[in-house]
């Protein structure tokens, strides 16, 4: 081992951008090209692991100790792994042991004969059985913090010399691991700008515009609106589907503190039930099968911002506990990782079901549900706005009219009849799509809406008391709708637009209730 080859193992280990393959070159250059026995690299980390930790009776401080970050080794037997990071030493409390000294005091260990310094060690025996003779150990410091420690083993006597070379070594390790966390974190936040300018130009093409309309219902809600957008509470929407509660989770958004980031939504429906976790809170590369490489999250992603939970009443019970962490303690863990992350996030939650009725039926945590409900706001239903009806008509179709490159046809008489006469089960969104439909089938010509059951005679909707009785609504609602269109759900002419939702939530519903894609 001579400064010379160490030089070359430093430059190739600084021309890496990231921690794990740099960590990686350090320790494989000192055991490949350098000679030696055993190198590994401690770094402090995150993670309880004391229950099953060695030294956890000398450990004065859990919050900081050094955990294993690479190792690799050519052991003289042959069938021991030692490249894997668990094990006796995977973790050294601050000051215990020569690790556990170097990483607490920041001054190097030079020990040049291991046999006769068993005090250093907690297996003597080890060290006989691979003839280790010399140990070495310096602190990563940049910038005047200890980043970690590199300890090498070797089976001949370290000099002062090399001694003195490996101190240059790690030196310049700790430069790279410095750069490499620097390149890491600016690709995170890179990547953290691109999701959000997805995220903004998502909403942009997604937006039904702003609230219109006078009448008393709608005043009493943006009234609601501007009381609690100021204030950084928890706000849980309640309403019928279509009644514009995103819509509410905007306008709180823009008129909040908050406003400057992003408006993270996550509709709860639409995610599969295993990736629940890893799309809330993101997960490491390899946590599971599909994980490919780091994925952030929608907390961590809104962080600074404000969170927008649809359908709240959609995730598992077994992860509503998860979430009640994240809101109340305001940390989380990425799947498949040990490091605590803070974030700082609003959460905005909506749902159409009555979530106390799901409380009393074991379906949503009682905790949860309070932690949400902090300020409860209810968005009426489309019959309560009667006045806003015409309104919200003359909008869409002037819109609509512009989007699709057609004049704007004038609402009649007998259409302001129909539009008013009509429940609109399906709300505003309903109110949108039906204009939309009409003014493409007219093609500039005179509107004809042809609401059936427009008229009085209209048959009520059934009574809906149990969840069952809403999933076979649901179901029906959803068969009549796949009839009518062929079995196409997305774009003009689909399903999904003559039931007022998105194609991703009403694909989702079709898997959950187990609905023929084509009904017959």
């Amino acid at each position: 081992m001579d400064l010379e080859l160490l030089q070359s193992i430093s430059l190739a280990v600084s021309q890496v951008r990231t921690v794990e393959t740099v960590l990686k070159m350090i320790v494989d250059g000192l055991v490949e090209r350098a000679g030696m026995a055993l190198a590994r690299v401690w770094l402090p980390g995150p993670g309880d692991i004391c229950s099953r930790c060695r030294m956890k009776s000398e450990c004065a401080d859990r919050s900081s100790c050094l955990h294993l970050a690479a190792s690799a080794g050519r052991p003289l037997s042959g069938s021991a792994d030692w490249s894997r990071l668990n094990g006796s030493f995977e973790r050294f409390p601050r000051g215990v042991r020569k690790i556990g000294w170097i990483g607490s005091t920041g001054d190097s260990m030079l020990i040049e004969d291991s046999v006769a310094e068993p005090r250093w060690t907690l297996h003597p025996e080890w060290i006989r059985e691979e003839s280790i003779h010399g140990f070495a150990g310096h602190p990563l410091l940049f910038g005047g913090k200890i980043l970690g420690v590199l300890g090498v083993f070797a089976r001949a006597r370290i000099d002062e010399q090399q001694f003195k070379w490996l101190r240059v070594f790690a030196d310049q390790a700790a430069v790279a691991i410095a750069n490499a966390r620097a390149f890491e974190d600016i690709q995170s936040l890179q990547l953290r700008v691109e999701l959000e300018n997805d995220y903004l130009k998502s909403e942009v093409k997604e937006s039904l515009g702003g609230f219109r309309g006078q009448s008393s219902a709608l005043k009493e809600l943006l009234g609601q609106i501007a009381q609690v957008a100021p204030t950084d509470a928890s706000v849980l929407i309640m309403g019928e589907s279509g009644t514009g509660k995103e819509l509410v989770a905007r306008a709180i958004h823009e008129n909040s503190r908050r406003a400057s980031r992003v408006l993270v939504k996550v509709n709860c429906a639409s995610i599969p039930r295993d990736l629940f976790e890893s799309e809330f809170f993101g997960h490491v590369k390899g946590a599971f099968t599909g994980a490919l490489r780091d994925r952030v999250g929608r907390f961590e992603l809104a962080n600074g911002g404000s969170l927008f939970l649809d359908e709240i009443a959609e995730i598992p019970l077994e992860l509503q506990s998860k979430l009640l962490r994240v809101l109340q303690e305001g940390e989380f863990e990425r799947v498949g990782e040990e490091r605590t992350r803070p974030v700082n996030v609003r959460v905005l939650a909506a749902t159409n079901r009555v979530l106390k009725r799901e409380m009393a039926e074991g379906r949503f945590r009682p905790d949860l549900y309070f932690r949400l409900s902090v300020f409860p706001i209810e968005t009426p239903p489309l019959r309560r706005r009667q006045e806003d009806i015409v309104i919200l008509a003359a909008d869409f179709l002037s819109q609509a009219a512009k989007r699709l490159n057609l004049p704007v046809p004038r609402l009649t008489a007998e259409n302001v009849r129909e539009l008013c006469s009509y429940s609109w089960p399906g709300n505003v969104r309903e109110l949108q799509n039906v204009l939309e439909r009409a003014l493409i089938i007219c093609g500039g010509g005179r509107l004809s809406l042809s609401l059936a059951g427009s008229s009085s005679q209209q048959p009520a909707l059934p009574r809906v008391t149990t969840r069952a009785q809403l999933a076979e609504l649901e179901r029906q609602q959803i068969v009549e709708a796949l009839e009518k269109t062929g079995g196409k759900i997305y774009g003009q002419g689909g399903a999904a637009l003559l039931l007022g939702m998105r194609p991703t939530t009403l694909s989702s519903k079709i898997a959950a209730l187990r609905i023929s894609r084509i009904a017959r």
